[in-house]
């Protein structure tokens, strides 16, 4: 005898509606809860479990409805398509306990997190539930990263976050020989972040062999299907981009089940339309979250942030110094009190002219949804990192003109301020970065310390991780994650500095600390 046992899962929708980016206040039709309900229901069969692992309720103007009494819009459209299970993730302990507990209360599916204790040490939430899914008995586990106690330290400085590992291990005692398939929901990526010991599902998979199956998230990586220690393994997207949609088969076995075949897929939810009557429900926030996209928060005086390109193909923002970047710069090292910066440059085209800032506007400063991050390093490790960061461009060989490797994104090209330096592309990779000083002319030596502020994605990517940027070891020290994480991330903090720091008054500034040399 054979059963069939469908599980779609979905992770990081980060306040993703209706096909909508509110920092752009445009378009954005690559994922969307309107349209995840579409996909829904062509996928969802009467036994299906249907899973969420976290990070819902923040990003893409969520944070307008966070603190509201009514129910928020993502936790309404989780209610309204019917999920099964929610696991917590780290953002979603962005806005402090009070939300995150009226969180949980307003959503209908069962929430899971076994390793938060509140600050009366309980559970935030239970660490496990067994669901009879077609006669088959489905025990789900959830966890949240233990680095949600770094990146929300603030949030959760009266709370225990514990080791995942050993609170399922707990779980796995209590609940055996209760159930046919384990199935974990977990809000952490495939492999350890900062280093943490368990914070990847890979190190929970290695110790537990008993789980089938394991929705892993956080990262945003698409996973359609793996395998870690016997176990399948999936991850999407993040806004809503992805669904995965995993299969199982079992067979009866003695008095209960056991899986024989397991198959999964990643379904592209930005090939679907929107759902009307979720498009509907949705259309107030939707109008909301539009109108606050144009308020006008600042004045541009002076001039543009940034000069026109002269070269087609080769943009300003990436050659030369600009006020667009050196704005970012200011802002991150404001806010970190760092020496150095290190920022991803604009995106070529993007510019301010004189005249009103809108919220929106501010998407074109910086495009990205990062974090801000503060490291401990030494000038021995920021050269190295110069020199990662300039393999961007190509060896300019004589009578060629300036061109960049097309087999590094440009999001990997990293500006720096607090320093002074020239990038001679006529050099191999590795002596690219001249003149390295600061700004009274000192030389940067290898035994200087200081502290470096930096988006998350560079810090978590590639500083943090061994084997990327620093392959003999001695990394840098992460001091702080998620720096005044509350504003809403770089963008967030850009927003607070021109409106509070400068009154609401920007004009353009820059010091030209750096240039290209090896082009003449």
């Amino acid at each position: 005898m054979e059963k069939k046992l469908r599980i779609i899962a979905t992770s990081d929708l980060h306040g993703k509606m209706v096909p909508w980016e509110y920092a752009l206040n445009a378009e954005s039709p690559v994922g969307s809860m309107a349209q995840l309900a579409t996909a829904l229901a062509e996928y969802r069969t009467p036994d299906t479990l249907l899973v969420d692992a976290g990070d819902t309720i923040q990003e893409n103007s969520a944070d307008l409805f966070a603190e509201s009494d009514g129910v928020h819009p993502m936790v309404q459209a989780l209610n309204t398509i019917g999920y099964d299970i929610w696991v917590t993730g780290n953002h979603d302990y962005d806005y402090g306990m009070d939300v995150l507990r009226k969180t949980i209360a307003d959503i209908k599916a069962k929430t899971l997190t076994g390793n938060v204790y509140d600050e009366e040490e309980a559970p935030v939430a239970d660490g496990w539930v067994i669901r009879k899914v077609n006669g088959v008995r489905v025990a789900v586990i959830g966890m949240v990263t233990q680095n949600v106690a770094r990146m929300n330290a603030e949030q959760l400085k009266k709370c225990t976050v514990t080791d995942p590992l050993e609170e399922t291990r707990k779980i796995l005692e209590r609940i055996r020989g209760k159930y046919d398939v384990l199935l974990g929901v977990f809000h952490m990526g495939v492999s350890n972040e900062f280093e943490v010991p368990n914070s990847g599902v890979a190190d929970i998979l290695n110790a537990c062999p008993e789980f089938d199956v394991m929705v892993a998230s956080h990262a945003h990586t698409l996973i359609s299907s793996m395998e870690i220690n016997g176990a399948l393994v999936v991850e999407n997207k993040a806004y809503a981009q992805t669904m995965s949609v995993i299969d199982l088969t079992l067979e009866k076995d003695g008095g209960g089940w056991k899986v024989t075949g397991k198959q999964a897929e990643s379904v592209n939810v930005g090939a679907f339309a929107s759902d009307a009557a979720m498009t509907k429900m949705l259309a107030p926030y939707h109008r909301t979250a539009c109108e606050d996209a144009e308020t006008v928060i600042a004045r541009l005086e002076g001039g543009p942030m940034a000069p026109e390109d002269e070269t087609e193909g080769i943009p300003e923002v990436w050659v030369r110094d600009t006020a667009m970047t050196d704005l970012i710069h200011q802002v991150q090292m404001y806010y970190t009190g760092a020496r150095v910066s290190a920022a991803i440059p604009s995106v070529p085209g993007a510019n301010l002219y004189p005249g009103i800032i809108r919220k929106c506007d501010l998407s074109r400063i910086y495009r990205f949804d990062n974090t801000l991050y503060k490291l401990h390093m030494k000038g021995s490790q920021l050269k190295k990192y110069m020199e990662w960061a300039v393999l961007f461009f190509n060896t300019r060989r004589p009578g060629e003109a300036v061109s960049f490797n097309p087999d590094i994104q440009s999001y990997s090209y990293d500006l720096f301020e607090g320093v002074c330096y020239e990038v001679d592309i006529s050099r191999e990779p590795g002596s690219r970065i001249q003149n390295l000083a600061w700004p009274d002319g000192t030389p940067v030596r290898d035994e200087d310390e200081f502290d470096l502020a930096v988006c998350d994605y560079r810090a978590a990517s590639q500083l943090l991780v061994p084997g990327v940027i620093f392959d003999d070891g001695g990394l840098p020290v992460l001091l702080e994650a998620g720096v005044h994480g509350e504003a809403g991330g770089i963008r967030g903090l850009i927003r607070e500095y021109i409106v509070y720091v400068k009154k609401g008054v920007i004009t353009p500034e820059c010091n030209h600390n750096w240039k290209i040399t090896g082009i003449g």
